[in-house]
């Protein structure tokens, strides 16, 4: 089923049809063109050309314009052509869209005052204010395959063995030839269970061997820090893109409940009936 607006061929050779200049400022009801007494106004052009693939949209104004209207009027005679009498699926499809639409625009009105100035003042004194405490991680590992070799590279460096000098040695891992140093890291950068793992350590503890889905490690924790809380301008449209779903969600959720649904049980109705292209046949 065919959507929005698709040039024909001639899209470079298309040309409007000429109607009386206006000495006002156009404006979105200012009349372009006429078919068999239909107005194609200029607003429909802009919204026809807001729907465009990008590729078109970047064509020289005075060919996007022309090649639209002319699109228009031909869609024009082509919808006259066709009569009044509307396919059930054309008419479900504007009320779909309609409605895709209308919901649209109240999103955009939440999200508009959603996040004032005072919103996200408050919202960072939250997250970073008073009782913020983040930490980063300094650790080392060595990884191998089996619990086997793991246990003994523990029992190794619980022996005295040096951790980097078995890293370079033993670890099948990208930071083995580095000594299995991993640089800083902060919690959800790592998988789970190393990540448990090396919060659980004491600086210059090494761990017993734990298993992820990259094999079987061993780790160092060197140290750990405080992490300083970034600066306001720095999480500042984070914080507004937070705050404006929330209050979209919320905004919904209230509605959905205000709202009286229902949700009839139809005998004999399966799901898959969606998928099939004959429902939507008169």
């Amino acid at each position: 089923m065919p959507k929005g607006l698709t040039f024909l061929p001639a899209l470079a050779l298309a040309a409007a049809l000429a109607l009386p200049a206006h000495a006002e400022q156009p404006t979105a009801e200012t009349v372009v063109a006429r078919v068999n007494g239909q107005e194609i106004k200029l607003g429909h052009v802009a919204i026809a050309r807001a729907t465009l693939p990008q590729q078109y949209q970047q064509l020289p104004p005075e060919v996007l314009y022309d090649a639209i209207v002319e699109q228009l009027i031909q869609q024009s005679a082509l919808q006259q052509a066709f009569g009044d009498d509307v396919p059930q699926r054309v008419a479900l499809s504007l009320e779909n869209e309609r409605r895709q639409l209308l919901a649209g625009e109240e999103i955009e009105k939440i999200m508009a005052g959603a996040a004032s100035d005072a919103d996200l003042k408050a919202a960072y004194d939250a997250a970073y204010g008073e009782g913020y405490e983040a930490r980063e991680y300094n650790a080392a590992h060595i990884l191998v395959e089996t619990e086997e070799e793991a246990k003994a590279i523990k029992a190794e460096l619980d022996g005295g063995a040096d951790f980097a000098a078995l890293a370079k040695e033993k670890s099948t891992g990208p930071s083995g030839p580095n000594g299995g140093d991993l640089g800083w890291f902060e919690k959800g950068m790592m998988v789970p269970a190393f990540e448990e793992a090396v919060m659980a350590l004491e600086p210059g503890q090494v761990s017993a061997p734990v298993q992820t889905q990259f094999g079987w490690h061993v780790i160092v924790l060197n140290d750990s820090r405080l992490k300083e809380p970034p600066a306001f301008d720095d999480v500042r449209e984070e914080l507004a893109g937070e705050l404006r779903q929330k209050a979209v969600a919320d905004h919904v959720d209230s509605l959905v409940a205000a709202a009286t649904v229902e949700r009839p049980e139809i005998e004999g109705l399966e799901p898959g009936v969606i998928a099939n292209p004959d429902l939507l046949e008169n």
